[in-house]
């Protein structure tokens, strides 16, 4: 009988302690409107307005990397534009000890950290490594495949918290990634050893071109935390105040050893996939141009400036400083790069084979020959 009532679930416990609410987190409304919530506060104004300044920044930096594109200077960009909040949010919530592991679609949220853009891009750009040394800000390179990066993210928090650091890692997806077998092996490995993670879903509605409805039935993705014991939260994706508050929360829990904590953003993906995909061909405008409404640089510049906070002045000085990071990405990417025809033999082992080292000599006494 003792043994039974150890293993009985106190289903009211349960929702109270793993539930997500049931509408996502609004501070602060499309149209600028503040919003009162029973377990959120809202931000200091001078904090959004440091944040505003930063969403200024990230627009300008999808917008100069889609034109670097067309110009053929990066291979490939996947834009954030739209959800610059998550972005932005990601990375000020976060302390210098922790750590960030971003997707392919996180560029504004590994600049936002402190990597210089051009180092940022430079995966983008084609080349074969990362362009930042990870150890410098405490980002790892951005991952292609979907959620491997999950994985990566729990084994150094659970490292962390082994050496006794006070160090949480912030682990970005988004709704593709929660139909991957790596999304449910992290939150699970996460859950056993209290790993000191917030897994946060960026759900902008699409995986590529498979939209959300043909993912999952769940209620929601933060739902999926339920069934691994991660306490799950809802956000509006594109209020940054709202984010500030949940991701703020969910750092300070996941640093107090109350383990991993599981976020999903309600967000959009504005633009297509990336500049190689035709997004005409799965969905129509009139889907999109209620989101444009719903834009976070929009909907900030209104609160603030209701408040007194943000005036023209201070909205130009954000303008000149977001164009100063452009022409520093405009000038960095027209440099040609020459590549090294020797560096496809480094790195792959840590003594070369002799097949390689053969391999590297003819490569070598090929190209010496074209030069005579």
């Amino acid at each position: 009988m003792s043994e039974r009532s150890e293993f009985t679930v106190e289903s009211g416990s349960v929702e109270q302690r793993l539930l997500p609410s049931a509408e996502p987190v609004r501070l602060i409304d499309q149209h600028g409107v503040a919003h009162e919530h029973p377990q959120y506060e809202m931000p200091a104004a001078q904090t959004l307005a440091g944040g505003y300044a930063q969403l200024v920044t990230g627009r300008r930096i999808n917008d100069q990397a889609g034109a670097l594109v067309r110009q053929g200077r990066l291979a490939v960009y996947p834009s954030s534009h739209g959800q610059e909040a998550c972005q932005i949010a990601a990375t000020m919530v976060l302390g210098a000890q922790d750590w960030l592991f971003p997707t392919y679609r996180d560029t504004v949220s590994i600049v936002s950290r402190g990597v210089d853009p051009i180092e940022t891009l430079t995966l983008l750009r084609g080349d074969w490594h990362s362009g930042y040394d990870p150890y410098e800000h405490k980002v790892a390179p951005q991952a292609t495949p979907l959620a491997t990066q999950l994985l990566h993210a729990v084994g150094v928090a659970h490292a962390a918290r082994l050496k006794g650091e006070d160090t949480v890692v912030m682990a970005l997806c988004g709704d593709g990634a929660t139909s991957e077998g790596d999304f449910h092996e992290a939150l699970n490995f996460a859950a056993v050893f209290r790993a000191p993670v917030v897994f946060f879903i960026q759900n902008n509605e699409y995986a590529i071109s498979v939209p959300l409805s043909k993912q999952t039935v769940a209620p929601s993705l933060a739902h999926k935390g339920i069934g691994y014991g991660v306490p799950g939260e809802r956000a509006d994706g594109n209020d940054l105040a709202g984010l500030l508050a949940v991701l703020g929360s969910a750092v300070a829990k996941a640093r107090a050893g109350e383990g991993p904590q599981l976020v999903e953003a309600h967000t959009y993906r504005v633009q297509a996939h990336t500049n190689a995909d035709d997004a005409s061909k799965y969905r129509d405008d009139a889907e999109v141009t209620p989101w444009l409404e719903r834009d976070p640089i929009k909907r900030l510049d209104a609160y603030l400036t209701g408040l007194g906070v943000l005036d023209d002045e201070a909205k130009q000085e954000a303008t000149r400083a977001a164009e100063k990071v452009a022409d520093a990405l405009r000038e960095g990417l027209m440099q040609e790069v020459q590549p090294d025809p020797a560096e496809l033999f480094e790195h792959l082992y840590t003594t070369p084979t002799p097949q390689l080292r053969e391999q590297a000599a003819f490569l070598a006494d090929e190209l010496a020959r074209e030069e005579v």
